[in-house]
C-alpha cells in the first residue's frame, strides 16, 4: 500500500511521491559476540554497544534499510525487516 504525501503534475504525466519506509532492526543477543562490525558499517549510526558489549538498536527510527549491518555480521545476529503498514 502506498502512502501518498504529494501529488504534482509534470508536463507529460503525474508523479507520486511516497513516505519513506520504516525498518525494524533486531539483534539476537545470544548470537552477537560484540565484534562491532555492524556498528561501524551503519551509515546512519543506528546501532551502539549496550552494557554487555553487545550491539543494540539505539536509533531504530533512523534506519534506511540498507542492510549493511545484516550483511556484514559474521554470526547472522542482525535482522532488518521492513515494518508493515496498518491498513
Amino acid at each position: 500500500m502506498l502512502t501518498l504525501i504529494k501529488l504534482f503534475k509534470c508536463p507529460f504525466h503525474w508523479e507520486v511521491a511516497t513516505l519513506p519506509k520504516k525498518f525494524d532492526v533486531s539483534i539476537n543477543r545470544t548470537w552477537c559476540k560484540g565484534c562491532g562490525l555492524c556498528i561501524n558499517v551503519c551509515p546512519k549510526k543506528v546501532l551502539s554497544f549496550n552494557e554487555q558489549r553487545k550491539a543494540q538498536p539505539e536509533k531504530p527510527e533512523d534506519c534506511i534499510g540498507c542492510r549493511q549491518c545484516e550483511n556484514i555480521c559474521p554470526d547472522f545476529a542482525v535482522t532488518v525487516k521492513e515494518e508493515k503498514e496498518d491498513a
